[in-house]
């Protein structure tokens, strides 16, 4: 975890820590969608059987595709930060000789 200095220094990214923070946050708010979603569906079902049903299918399926890509963005944000360190790492070894 980070500290409160941390924000004030450059030596230390926070930003991978907090990724997965904001991460979380945006998985309960797609589940949040979803459900809402469904729920929407359901009472769509009343007036429009078929079309409250096709709107829980799409629901569910926007909620597991914005899972999906929430986990491929926040991937994506890690691997540069991975790949800073790496940088370093080489740099470093290289300067040794």
């Amino acid at each position: 975890m980070f500290q409160f200095r941390d924000l004030f220094q450059w030596d230390r990214f926070i930003t991978p820590t907090i990724i997965k923070i904001f991460y979380w946050l945006v998985i309960v708010l797609i589940v949040l969608s979803g459900l809402s979603g469904i729920f929407s569906g359901l009472a769509t079902m009343a007036v429009s059987p078929f079309g409250g049903f096709i709107a829980i299918l799409l629901s569910i399926a926007g909620a597991l595709t914005g899972i999906v890509f929430s986990r491929i963005a926040a991937e994506c944000i890690l691997i540069v930060f991975r790949i800073n360190e790496h940088l370093g790492a080489i740099r470093e070894k290289g300067t040794m000789r």
